[in-house]
Formats: structure tokens, C-alpha cells, sequence
């Protein structure tokens, strides 16, 4: 998580994202339902997941941009990830994390409906960029239950991470689940 501009987390994200629609375009339906013993969700289940953390992500990071905008608070052009998102950042990847309640999958939606929420919520992001670039991103918090207090800036990057994360999931499962 090296990023020196917002420009950068934005295009990190992209480039997660393509490789998460890359991943899931060749899926057939037995592969994203299929649920392998010892395992709790389903391809379909994590892509549901992504989408309804996403959309709070977005909504998490207009109202920490507000705050700022209507505080006037300027940017100064720095990306500021502190010293303890960066730890729990690196420990994220080592740890297996239960997801809160309001997050877990309900099995509704099927990965077509999940894609179409998550760009949806990409397009709410995209349409903040001039925000993030105008206003700090990097002084009001909003707490995660993983990473605590965060920024927008933080919360930004993580969208990112988050689709990151569930991406290896996904081809975890998929060598479980075989071809």
C-alpha cells in the first residue's frame, strides 16, 4: 500500500477490479454456488458481500468528504495511510476475519446483480474523486471494526484491499472446486 496520490489509489482499484471481473466473467453457475466443505460462503456469497461492503465504504467516504467540505477543510495533495492502517493492512492478510452481521451474505443475488451494485458504487466513488482531490481525506475517521478509526482516504484505499482479499478467496475456492 504505497500510494502518493489519489490518482494512484483510484487506478490500484481499477486494476483490482478488472482482475476480479476477469476472474468471474469464465465462472459457470455450478462454480459460484458450489460451497466446498469447510468453507462458508459460496462465490456468489463473497461477490454479494463485496457489493454490500462497498456501498457503505461509499457512503462512509462522502460523509467524512462532506465533513471536510464544509469545514473547508483543503487538501494539500498528500495521501496520508497511518502507521497503524499500514500494520493491520499487512496483518489483514494473515488472519481469517468473521464479517459483522449487517455485511454477511443473505444468498439472494446471483454474481450478474452483485457486479451490477458494485458498479454502481464504483461510479459513486468515481463521481467523489473531485472531492477527494479538493478536500482532506485525510483528518476525519470513521471506525472499521478490523482497522479502527480510519479516513477517507484510508477507507478509499481499502476498497481496493477488500476486493483484494476476497479475489484470493475466490481462487481459493476455485482450486477447491476444480475446473
Amino acid at each position: 500500500m504505497e500510494y502518493q496520490s489519489i490518482a494512484q489509489i483510484y487506478a490500484g482499484n481499477d486494476t483490482i477490479r478488472e482482475k476480479l471481473k476477469t476472474t468471474l466473467e469464465v465462472l459457470t453457475l455450478e462454480q459460484v454456488t458450489s460451497l466446498p466443505e469447510g468453507e462458508k460462503w459460496t462465490i456468489s456469497q463473497i461477490v454479494e458481500h463485496l457489493a454490500m461492503v462497498e456501498e457503505g465504504m461509499s457512503k462512509i467516504c462522502a460523509k467524512l468528504l462532506t465533513k471536510a467540505q464544509g469545514e473547508d477543510k483543503k487538501s494539500r495533495g498528500i495521501v496520508e495511510l497511518s502507521q497503524n492502517f499500514i500494520e493491520k493492512g499487512a496483518e489483514v492478510a494473515t488472519v481469517k476475519l468473521e464479517a459483522p452481521d449487517w455485511v454477511v451474505p443473505k444468498a439472494g443475488q446471483g454474481i450478474v446483480q452483485s457486479m451490477s451494485r458494485m458498479d454502481e458504487n464504483r461510479k459513486r466513488l468515481n463521481d467523489m474523486r473531485p472531492l477527494f482531490e479538493a478536500y482532506d481525506g485525510n483528518t476525519y475517521k470513521y471506525p472499521h471494526p478490523f482497522f479502527g478509526d480510519i479516513s477517507a482516504v484510508e477507507w478509499l484505499t481499502l476498497v481496493g484491499g477488500h476486493e483484494a482479499r476476497h479475489l484470493r478467496q475466490i481462487r481459493n475456492l476455485l482450486e477447491k472446486i476444480g475446473p
